[in-house]
């Protein structure tokens, strides 16, 4: 393959955890990677965390140190966005029209926040959280405290940047659809930790809520208007999903359906055209269905994948989905299949009220999706449970004298 071209479209730490993967896997031949950003590719999760609360700077966001790309001849194109793909000539069409061949090709295009069209969506004072960009313009205006927030959607994006405005000072209002923060997510008990844990720290919330429109003088933001009431503002972050792009392969016809479509290898129905990152709808070979899952190891785990494939190594896209957030003193890691948490049983070890917990998903006697909340150095067991698929019995999953390994 050393005179074979592949491109990566993305400039997130999909696309680049596959560079590096082709090169770890001994590709030797040229790697071009397309990125409508400016900046070399970064990883996302610090900035509604430590990069917007200042514990973390921003060099701690690239995926890289600038020096590797040139050690590794990864031809950066930055700046440039993928407009058209012709999958049956080989050709990705860049917005300045020129014309990239390929001859394999990853898709790692992401995604983008999910945009409000109301009545005054489009005032200055209005956030979305998706770019470096999008963080220091928001830490600018959270960081001298002082200021009435509404937080419009109770998610992990949304409780993220609630507990940093509130650790610099700021008064914040949360507004979401739920009756409880995260019950999508993590069911109505557990997520009443969480939107416990916020209201000990002075938050407001209003659950749930439909947002109708937004005030506005002068071209700003002033308010909120709900359901029931108008709030205040003087500024506003909107946290209410992300919308995967997927218009290259929609023009090329690819299979589409919330997000592309891949198979465990993350190939997906073209020629030589694979996709991986949030913008790669994979079939997992455990759940035996499709999971687009837009979270930090994910991008890791599927760009290795991807990187392996496009080589023809016989990688599969099987690992166990996971993700951590830190929200005040609280850190927590969770790993799991969350299709198939929804008629599980939630079995605890530790103490709720105290946030020093493991929570284990229990389907059928298997233990299929696991929680550590200030419990650590635990994780790699839960993993290992679930990946057994074996039946346990819940009172040794509740009883902290037996290790998890062990159970």
């Amino acid at each position: 393959m050393s005179g074979q071209e592949f491109v990566i479209v993305g400039g997130g730490l999909a696309a680049a955890t596959a560079a590096e993967t082709l090169r770890n896997e001994g590709f030797d031949g040229a790697i071009r990677l397309i990125g409508a950003e400016s900046h070399h590719p970064y990883i996302r999760p610090p900035l509604s965390k430590e990069y917007l609360k200042v514990d973390a700077g921003r060099d701690s966001v690239f995926v890289q140190e600038d020096g590797w790309y040139d050690e590794n001849r990864i031809d950066l194109m930055l700046g440039r966005r993928a407009d058209g793909l012709d999958a049956g000539a080989h050709i990705v069409e860049l917005d300045n029209g020129e014309r990239v061949h390929y001859d394999r090709l990853l898709l790692a295009t992401g995604a983008s926040s999910r945009r409000l069209s109301i009545e005054g969506a489009e005032a200055s004072g209005i956030h979305y959280l998706r770019t470096i960009e999008d963080s220091q313009a928001l830490r600018e205006q959270i960081e001298h405290g002082g200021k009435r927030i509404v937080v419009v959607g109770s998610g992990w994006i949304g409780l993220e940047v609630t507990a940093a405005a509130r650790g610099y000072g700021n008064d914040v209002t949360v507004i979401g659809r739920e009756k409880v923060p995260l019950s999508a997510a993590l069911g109505d008990e557990l997520g009443a930790v969480f939107g416990e844990l916020h209201r000990q720290h002075g938050v407001t919330l209003k659950l749930p809520a439909g947002i109708r429109s937004f005030t506005t003088a002068d071209g700003r933001v002033t308010g909120v208007v709900t359901d029931s009431e108008t709030l205040l503002a003087d500024l506003v972050v909107v946290g209410v999903g992300a919308v995967p792009h997927v218009e290259l392969a929609q023009g090329a016809s690819l299979a589409v359906d919330n997000g592309i479509l891949t198979d465990e290898r993350m190939r997906t129905g073209a020629p030589d055209v694979y996709a991986a990152g949030d913008v790669a709808n994979a079939f997992h070979p455990v759940v035996e269905r499709h999971l687009r899952n837009e979270h930090w190891a994910n991008a890791i785990n599927g760009g290795t994948a991807a990187g392996k494939s496009m080589l023809g190594h016989g990688a599969v896209f099987d690992d166990i989905p996971y993700f951590y957030t830190d929200q005040y003193d609280l850190g927590m890691e969770y790993s799991g299949y969350p299709t198939l948490t929804s008629d599980a049983e939630v079995v605890y070890r530790g103490d709720l009220e105290s946030r020093e917990f493991v929570a284990f998903w229990q389907l059928d006697g298997r233990v299929v999706a696991g929680m550590n909340v200030n419990v650590w150095d635990v994780n790699e067991d839960v993993q290992a449970l679930i990946r057994s698929e074996r039946r346990v019995d819940p009172d040794r999953l509740r009883d902290g004298s037996i290790p998890i390994g062990e159970v």
